[in-house]
């Protein structure tokens, strides 16, 4: 019975051998060939030292591995597998000392987002922290290099972009990424909120939410049937360094969110959140950041009760750094760049 067995798990090895092509190494994205994508000249612009063109020979060529997908008739649609190697915005903004418009009410470069524009002049928003501030950096690109990944089974080859784009790999639904990328402009929100540092105590009984300068919602409690996270956290700040080890607990703030705002091409590609606390500190997310990611990254809201921060604090947990966690929090600001 044993020997027939074998027989018969060594017979379907055999037929699946036929089917799949030799596997020359363990890598499952070099099976095809990269074709050049072409770039123009990109300038950056905004709240910057030193503004210009961008010597894109002189930064490192990164990797992302991206399932691409675009919105059709209000549905997310499968467009293609592939990866691209490309200059990070991490590296094309490294070395841009930042000179911020409201840098007298507030120094910290956690409020500041990026615009990236392309020839046609679409744009699309990302945040100073999703570039500078993610656990795993270097994943948005200015793509120049692009392959297919092909399934073995199938065969399937996609279509293949003909220019250079930028890519946003942490993306569920591909709306920002752009072809023919011409300008980066880096730029601070256009609010103001009084600033208090050291307040004490810090508490906020609840959050205005403002769309476009108009109050649409309050967050009093926490969403009934939106199931909580506990996320643990090494909790470890940009200046302050290590904070303890902690379990967060709350909701994802995009289905906090999700009946105010609507996820659409428009706001995922323009549109950008402030989240400000009682004290005046204040932090930027994309709106894709929070609304279209494709890691399971979230943003809990967190009900800390009568707690000295609370009601409601935002955990940023893509973060490496702490910086964005935002206590007390007060008001919550939807904004679209045009």
């Amino acid at each position: 019975m044993k020997t027939k067995k074998w027989g018969i798990a060594l017979f379907g090895l055999l037929a699946l051998a036929l089917f799949l092509p030799a596997q020359e190494n363990n890598d499952f994205y070099d099976n095809e060939p990269f074709i050049d994508l072409p770039l123009g000249t990109i300038e950056v612009a905004g709240e910057v030292v030193q503004a210009g063109k961008v010597d894109l020979a002189a930064l490192p060529l990164r990797t992302v591995m991206v399932r691409e997908a675009r919105m059709e008739n209000g549905k997310p649609a499968f467009v293609g597998s592939y990866v691209f190697q490309g200059y990070s915005l991490f590296d094309i903004l490294r070395e841009r000392a930042v000179k911020k418009k409201n840098e007298k009410e507030f120094r910290s470069i956690i409020d500041l987002f990026v615009v990236v524009e392309n020839k046609k002049g679409d744009k699309a928003v990302f945040s100073w922290g999703e570039i500078f501030y993610p656990t795993a950096p270097h994943r948005i690109l200015v793509a120049a290099k692009a392959a297919r990944i092909v399934p073995s089974l199938t065969k399937e080859r996609w279509p293949m972009p003909t220019v250079g784009r930028v890519v946003a790999a942490n993306d569920l639904v591909s709306e920002r990424n752009l072809d023919d990328p011409v300008r980066i402009t880096v730029l601070s929100p256009p609010l103001s909120f009084a600033v208090e540092k050291g307040k004490s105590p810090l508490f906020s009984a609840s959050a205005r939410i403002v769309d476009h300068g108009r109050e649409v919602g309050k967050i009093s409690r926490l969403p009934e049937g939106i199931p909580l996270l506990v996320l643990p956290s090494v909790f470890y700040g940009r200046g302050k360094g290590f904070h303890g080890i902690a379990y967060f607990e709350g909701a994802p703030l995009h289905m906090v969110l999700k009946d105010i705002y609507p996820a659409d091409t428009t706001n995922l590609k323009r549109g950008y959140l402030v989240l400000a606390g009682d004290d005046g500190y204040r932090a930027v997310c994309s709106a894709s950041e929070v609304f279209n990611r494709n890691d399971n990254g979230e943003f809990l809201v967190c009900d800390r009760g009568e707690k000295d921060g609370g009601r409601f604090s935002v955990y940023p947990g893509p973060d490496f750094f702490s910086d964005r966690a935002v206590k007390a929090l007060k008001e919550v600001h939807f904004l679209t760049v045009e």
